[in-house]
C-alpha cells in the first residue's frame, strides 16, 4: 500500500519528535560490520548483541515480517544541568526513554490510522528490538554516525533518543528505491518523461496526478526542510499545477516550447494527462 510519506512524517513531528525521516525496511550493510565488531569481542558481556540476536539485526522483517518502511525519529533530550554530573544525561529525567519515546510512536501509529482510515499492524522499536537503529536512522536523513559511535545532527547535535516505526506501507508509491538505488522500471519520472511506451497498470495507478517527473523522495527528504528557495525568475512556479486536459501541437508548444516539459512532445504529455485523469478521485 502506498503512502503519502509527507503524512508519515508529518504525523511524527506532531507528537513532538524533533527529527524523523524514512528509509526502506530492508537488510543493511551495516551488519556485516556489526557482525564483525561482536566477533573480535568488542561488545564486551553484553549478551543482547551477541547471541541470536546478533543475526536477526540483519533484516528489520526477520522483527516485523509486514514491514516496508521504517519511520526513524529522533527526541531530543539536551537539558541544563551542573557541569560535572555524576549520572550520564541520559538518565538525569524521571521517565525512561523506552516509555517516553513508545508511547509517542504508539500514538503516530494511532494518528496514522486515523489520518488514512486504514487499521493497519505496525511494530514500535525503541532500542528494545534487534535492529540497526543508528544505521537506518542515518539512512533515514537523520545524520551521519561520529566518531564516538552516536548519530549527529546537523546543527542540533548528538542529544537525541532514537526510535523506530515498522510499518507495512511504502512512502514511494511505485518502491522504486530498493537498496540505495532507484529502480527506473518503477519510477514515476522514468515513466512521466523518458519512456516511450505506455506504463504497466499497477505503475500507472500509482501516477496520481503526476505528468512530467516526481519529487516525492526529496520532498520528503529531511535535509531539505531548511532547502533555501531561489530569486531567479526562470525557476518560479508558473508550470507547476497546468490544467489537467490534453493539447494540441500547438498548444503545447505555445505553452512549454522553452522548458524542460517539451521533453515528452504532445503525444508523450497528453498521455499523463489521460493517466492522471483515470487516476482522478471519482
Amino acid at each position: 500500500m502506498p503512502v503519502d510519506a509527507q503524512i508519515l512524517l508529518d504525523s511524527a513531528f506532531a507528537e513532538g519528535f524533533e527529527l524523523a525521516g524514512l528509509t526502506p525496511a530492508l537488510p543493511h550493510p551495516d551488519h556485516t560490520r556489526h557482525i564483525s565488531w561482536v566477533n573480535r569481542g568488542l561488545a564486551a558481556g553484553m549478551s543482547y548483541l551477541t547471541d541470536h540476536r546478533a543475526q536477526v539485526r540483519q533484516d528489520p522483517r526477520l522483527i516485523f515480517p509486514e514491514a516496508q518502511t521504517i519511520l526513524c525519529v529522533g527526541k531530543l533530550y539536551n537539558t541544563p544541568g551542573p557541569p560535572d554530573p555524576a549520572i550520564s544525561r541520559y538518565a538525569w529525567g524521571t521517565r525512561d526513554y523506552h516509555d517516553v519515546l513508545g508511547v509517542g510512536l504508539h500514538r503516530v501509529a494511532t494518528r496514522l490510522k486515523t489520518k488514512l482510515n486504514h487499521d493497519f499492524p505496525y511494530r514500535v522499536a525503541v532500542d528494545t528490538a534487534p535492529l540497526l537503529e543508528r544505521s537506518y536512522a542515518r539512512e533515514a536523513g537523520l545524520g551521519w554516525i561520529g566518531k564516538n559511535t552516536c548519530l549527529i545532527n546537523e546543527p542540533k547535535g548528538s542529544w537525541f533518543f532514537l526510535g523506530e516505526l515498522l510499518l507495512p506501507f511504502d512512502a514511494c508509491p511505485t518502491k522504486a528505491i530498493v537498496d540505495g538505488e532507484v529502480d527506473s522500471n518503477l519510477c514515476i519520472s522514468y515513466w512521466t518523461i523518458e519512456a516511450k511506451t505506455e506504463a504497466p497498470a499497477e505503475i500507472k495507478q500509482a501516477f496520481g496526478h503526476h505528468l512530467f517527473g516526481c519529487d516525492i523522495c526529496q520532498d520528503v527528504c529531511p535535509w531539505n526542510r531548511r532547502a533555501p528557495e531561489t530569486n531567479e525568475a526562470s525557476f518560479q512556479a508558473v508550470n507547476a499545477n497546468p490544467p489537467l486536459e490534453e493539447l494540441t501541437e500547438e498548444q503545447f508548444k505555445l505553452r512549454f516550447r522553452k522548458t524542460p516539459v517539451a521533453r515528452t512532445k504532445a503525444s508523450g504529455y497528453n498521455r499523463n494527462v489521460r493517466v492522471a485523469l483515470e487516476n482522478r478521485p471519482k
